[in-house]
């Protein structure tokens, strides 16, 4: 089965795609948040044969959702909606700024954080 991971922002939204088996993930695009922004995710879904969905869910500090967790809301019944493909929150904390960590500051900086969430989505789903 294969998935795709969105680090969903403002400006940017990172897209990863895993292996064909769902196991590893890797980042793949930093897409424009603009009109285009649903009609390319379901393009690269077509694509790539993607046959699930993962949102990374934004919290602050607190453990509360963050002002964009609305917007990240509102995307995932679109992509509900639009893909008929399954999509499911994965809890993220600061992956972008880990992803940073890992590769400093690149171009791919949102994808490579999509791939963060991807990844613990798929681990936390192999040990269930």
């Amino acid at each position: 089965m294969k998935y795709l991971g969105i680090d969903y922002g403002e400006k940017n939204v990172g897209i990863a795609i895993s292996d064909d088996s769902g196991e590893m993930a890797f980042a793949k695009i930093v897409l424009e948040n603009d009109k285009n922004l649903l009609e390319n995710i379901l393009n690269i879904c077509n694509e790539e044969n993607i046959e699930t969905i993962v949102i990374g869910e934004s919290f602050n500090f607190e453990g509360k959702p963050n002002p964009i967790m609305k917007k990240i809301s509102f995307f995932k019944k679109e992509l509900e909606n639009n893909s008929q493909l399954p999509v499911y929150l994965e809890p993220e904390f600061l992956t972008s700024a880990e992803a940073e960590r890992i590769q400093g500051k690149t171009d791919k900086l949102d994808a490579s954080a999509a791939a963060l969430i991807l990844k613990s989505y798929l681990d936390s789903r192999l040990q269930n």
